[in-house]
């Protein structure tokens, strides 16, 4: 399957304007070859809003309006997009990413890691567990942002059969580092692709910093962006390079498989809950 994410500016609070051009950018991907088009975190919104009450007022619930619009487009395009938006759930607010077809939704993600920043000072923190949709064949998990620098949400996707994580993402100055370095080493201790798909331009004060790339499942880069302009980031998906978890450098030599030789039985630390208090929790007492 070929691939195609959209680094592109985004306007706070104008959803009209940001499908406008969300689907300018799924007509050029479509002319690219794409089967699916991945956006930025937030990117039917915008993300550095300043309340709940705010961000409140441009959420929608899962399938709502704004979506319809986006399946609409893929219809006539044939082709799949994940978007990134906030979802509005009797009283909860998520940052969520939706994965659309032309049939509909094939499936949503929200949000588990909340950093202290943006609207995710008042979103909820996501409530489901991590799941991969399938899409054409190719077995599709989808983390946001700040869930990257947790490996222990991909490795719950590869677990679960993912070939590609879709990371819509909204890196602010100070994450230069993740790509290549977290990018390419989520992928590559998972054997899949990843793509992570940031946002540029400036918002509330904020510029993104762009670096948007997409990571074979030896971890090198396939394809990257630029800190300030926008792009098409065009990558084609094998299936089986992702599937195949064992690495024969030399038979009965050299050979490594990162599935095989895990020893979780080790790891039932990563799994207690800690009493740690975070910054909203700071900010509420």
């Amino acid at each position: 399957m070929r691939i195609v994410g959209v680094q592109m500016d985004i306007s706070l609070g104008q959803v009209d304007e940001n499908i406008r051009r969300m689907t300018e950018k799924l007509q050029a991907a479509s002319q690219q070859g794409a089967k699916l088009v991945i956006f930025p975190e937030c990117s039917l919104t915008g993300y550095c809003f300043d309340s709940r009450e705010e961000a409140s007022k441009y959420a929608e619930p899962e399938n709502g309006p704004a979506q319809q619009q986006l399946i609409s487009v893929c219809r006539q395009l044939n082709l799949f997009c994940i978007a990134g938006y906030l979802e509005k759930s009797g009283n909860q607010l998520f940052n969520a990413a939706v994965l659309l077809g032309p049939d509909g939704i094939v499936g949503s993600y929200r949000k588990v890691h909340l950093p202290f920043l943006g609207v995710d000072r008042f979103t909820d923190y996501g409530d489901r567990p991590f799941a991969v949709q399938r899409a054409r064949g190719l077995n599709i998990g989808m983390n946001i942002c700040y869930d990257s620098a947790f490996p222990e949400a991909s490795r719950a996707l590869a677990l679960a059969g993912a070939d590609l994580i879709a990371l819509p993402t909204n890196w602010p100055p100070g994450a230069q580092c993740m790509t290549p370095a977290a990018i390419c080493t989520r992928a590559m201790e998972n054997k899949i692709y990843y793509a992570a798909i940031n946002r540029v331009g400036t918002e509330q004060g904020v510029t993104f910093i762009g670096r948007s790339c997409i990571c074979d499942p030896s971890g090198n880069i396939l394809v990257s962006a630029s800190a300030d302009e926008e792009a098409l980031l065009v990558a084609d998906i094998d299936v089986d390079l992702a599937r195949q978890k064992r690495i024969i450098r030399k038979k009965d030599v050299h050979e490594i498989d990162r599935f095989a030789d895990r020893r979780p039985e080790f790891y039932r630390s990563l799994t207690e809950p800690h009493s740690l208090e975070t910054p909203r929790e700071r900010l509420t007492e």
